[in-house]
């Protein structure tokens, strides 16, 4: 009977260390630019010693801290891209582009690759209320985030450099941006990455167009700034071309009316197109006069087109709102 319950035990905690082992969780991945599923990495202080170093162990595995400008972290070459990964699990983390000088003796970064992969904490060592940052995936420390960054989050990631490795990024390939406001900006973005597929590499939401500097979503929609909620579509010339991308743009919103889509009202909301060169202010007049011709809507087309001034990236939590959200699109979708 005892042996019985003996192998009862053994095959309970079989299953349960494999169960836990086989938890999911979401992560953003940079590569292929998308919400993926990975099994949450977990193991005990002996198997982390074996691949971390003895000040990688202290700093992640037991909340330690490396002294300030003690370390060098490293950077892409000059023009370079890269993406700065979980030491211990090499979950997407940072990107090179989001790092700024702080001056503090850390790397610093005002917004992580996507809020599912870090997990914010309470911390309340040393007599002081902080808010740890750790990795989603195996429970990392990597170091903590205050309200005194930049714009646009206002946030600084104050991270220990040997929680960190970097990934170097291919960035060989020649891209060209394209920038349109078509309304709310999310569904606008959802509507371009439709196209991710079919050579759009990346989006992002923002504002542009006005005479603001380092606009907020607040100031934006105060209608004080002159900016319009836009996107800013990266993509590969060589398998979508930019008349391709005015297509989609006409096609989901009505640019016949003036500082509106739909509900929304207020100049922010305009329809626009920024054109970043001469070539890009043709092909987006011809589009227009082509379409105003072929008097496809009762009204006159209202969109502007405009150079492209300083475009501001808008707050984290606009970026791709839908897809982080897990809904889909209600608005702007392809005619």
């Amino acid at each position: 009977m005892r042996i019985i319950i003996l192998i009862l035990i053994f095959v309970l905690f079989f299953l349960g260390g494999n169960a836990m082992a086989a938890e999911k969780i979401k992560i953003f991945d940079v590569k292929s630019n998308s919400v993926i599923e990975v099994d949450k990495v977990i193991k005990s202080d002996a198997e982390w010693k074996k691949i971390l170093t003895p000040e990688q162990f202290k700093v992640t595995r037991q909340k330690g801290t490396e002294a300030a400008f003690s370390k060098t972290c490293p950077v892409p070459p000059k023009g370079g891209a890269g993406i700065y990964q979980c030491v211990g699990c090499g979950t997407d983390l940072f990107k090179y582009e989001n790092k700024f000088e702080s001056g503090t003796g850390w790397p610093s970064f005002w917004e992580p690759v996507s809020k599912l992969n870090v997990r914010l904490e309470t911390d309340n060592s040393f007599g002081m209320s902080r808010t740890e940052v750790l990795c989603a995936r195996c429970g990392a420390h990597l170091g903590h985030v205050f309200d005194d960054g930049p714009p646009p989050s206002g946030k600084r990631y104050c991270i220990n450099t040997v929680a960190l490795k970097l990934l170097m990024m291919d960035n060989s390939a020649k891209t060209e941006k394209a920038v349109f406001a078509a309304g709310c900006f999310w569904g606008v973005e959802a509507a371009f990455r439709e196209l991710m597929d079919k050579g759009v590499v990346s989006t992002r939401v923002g504002y542009t167009g006005g005479h603001t500097k380092n606009p907020t979503y607040e100031t934006v929609s105060s209608h004080t700034t002159g900016h319009a909620e836009s996107v800013e579509v990266t993509y590969d010339p060589k398998k979508i071309s930019y008349e391709k991308l005015l297509d989609v743009f006409w096609s989901i919103h009505d640019p016949t009316t003036p500082d509106r889509q739909g509900p929304d009202v207020g100049s922010q909301y305009r329809s626009a197109i920024f054109y970043s060169d001469p070539e890009q202010q043709k092909l987006a007049t011809e589009s227009k006069e082509k379409l105003n011709k072929s008097k496809k809507y009762n009204g006159r087309i209202v969109t502007e087109i405009a150079p492209l001034g300083e475009f501001y990236q808008a707050e984290g939590y606009h970026q791709q709102y839908f897809q982080k959200q897990g809904i889909k699109p209600t608005c702007h979708i392809p005619k």
